[in-house]
């Protein structure tokens, strides 16, 4: 099993980045050339500053792994000697590379195919009824990882919201309770108690990091989230013309598989 890298650079305690954001029709730096015109002189001369907050991230203090894959071998092998009702309470570590490449990982629950179509339909994005028949299983999590409904402005909200004013602290993905508000909260009901809450998006460093609250994950559907959420983000950074950063990940109850009570 690989063990979390505990050998983590400190972070100064204060610091003011800044990180360029090219203009929404591109998503590519660009170079003027000695021979440009005036007019591309003046397109780079416009590119919007995002000055990022001083910050001191406490994530350090938690256990950091270089890709998705790695963090999914901990998961298991964490949860592994209890199994059943077994649960790892409280766990919080860091990805360092959370870019869609890196992020998927492959098993025999979830080959490429079924983490491609799920974060399509989580993203909002087409899928056909052929991706539909082939790969949805009861076994692959049901209405409780489905988290389709809304997302597409859910996602607009934090571009718009990170755009507009990159020291904000409200670039915020909600999960649960997308058709009624949550005094309608009933614990019976699946599709309602969504396994992630919320991912929170933030500007550090010069590039995009992310928090997400995960109120219960099974270690074997981990693979499923993990995609869909290193895809949003890299979707997210694009639009904003920013690197994308770590990715923190704090699970609340965490079991080995889908056979544990009320997941």
């Amino acid at each position: 099993h690989h063990s979390p890298c505990s050998c983590q650079k400190k972070r100064t305690i204060s610091r003011t980045l800044a990180a360029v954001v090219v203009s929404p029709s591109s998503h590519t730096h660009t170079h003027t050339h000695p021979m440009a015109s005036k007019e591309e002189e003046e397109d780079d001369n416009n590119k919007t500053k995002i000055q990022c907050a001083p910050s001191n991230n406490l994530n350090v203090g938690f256990p950091h792994f270089p890709t998705a894959k790695e963090m999914y071998t901990h998961l298991r092998s964490i949860t592994k000697p209890g199994g059943g009702e077994f649960v790892v309470r409280n766990f919080v570590g860091v990805i360092e590379d959370i870019s869609p490449d890196a992020s998927l990982v492959e098993t025999e629950l979830f080959p490429r195919g079924a983490l491609e179509y799920y974060t399509k339909k989580n993203m909002g994005w087409d899928y056909s009824q052929e991706e539909a028949d082939m790969w949805q299983l009861a076994e692959r999590g049901g209405a409780q990882g489905d988290y389709r409904e809304g997302m597409q402005k859910k996602i607009a909200n934090v571009i718009d919201c990170l755009k507009t004013e990159p020291l904000s602290k409200r670039a915020v993905i909600p999960i649960p309770f997308n058709s009624e508000g949550s005094q309608q909260v009933d614990w019976k009901d699946q599709g309602q108690n969504k396994c992630c809450r919320e991912l929170h998006l933030y500007l550090e460093d010069g590039k995009l990091k992310c928090t997400g609250i995960v109120r219960m994950q099974n270690a074997n559907i981990y693979v499923k989230n993990i995609h869909f959420f290193a895809t949003l983000l890299d979707y997210v950074a694009k639009e904003l013309g920013v690197e994308l950063g770590e990715y923190t990940h704090w699970i609340t109850n965490l079991c080995h598989d889908r056979t544990a009570t009320s997941c």
